[in-house]
């Protein structure tokens, strides 16, 4: 079982910066791939970026070179720095957590077995 609580989200301007945390619970975190969804009003949770146990990480396109996952597995805490914010980063921000995922699995929702409850990160234009 693992427990995981989002920090850090928050209202910022465009082109501004925000990182959230995913604190997990849970001996076994290190073998777990983590991963961010967001889901906006009225869309469907989308895939953002996926850390996995050997620390490959893999990014949706309107991310790439803004968004920066890390995770430490001494502190059972993934990070995601978000860098150059645009108003449609703005979204409800989910970490997520599966004992394991490999290629494409690891960008679907449906793959992953925890969750947490989720950060509001609001980007003003």
């Amino acid at each position: 079982q693992v427990q995981l609580v989002e920090s850090g989200g928050g209202l910022v301007q465009a082109g501004g910066s925000l990182r959230l945390s995913c604190a997990a619970s849970g001996r076994t975190f290190s073998t777990h791939t983590i991963g961010w969804f967001r889901q906006a009003p009225g869309k469907e949770r989308e895939f953002v970026v996926t850390v996995r146990s050997d620390y490959s990480t893999n990014y949706a396109d309107s991310v790439k070179g803004r968004f920066t996952i890390s995770r430490d597995n001494v502190k059972n805490t993934v990070y995601l720095q978000m860098n150059s914010l645009k108003p449609e980063d703005t979204a409800v921000y989910y970490c997520a957590a599966v004992n394991g995922c490999s290629g494409v699995w690891c960008y679907r929702r449906t793959s992953y077995d925890y969750w947490g409850q989720g950060t509001q990160v609001t980007v003003s234009s």
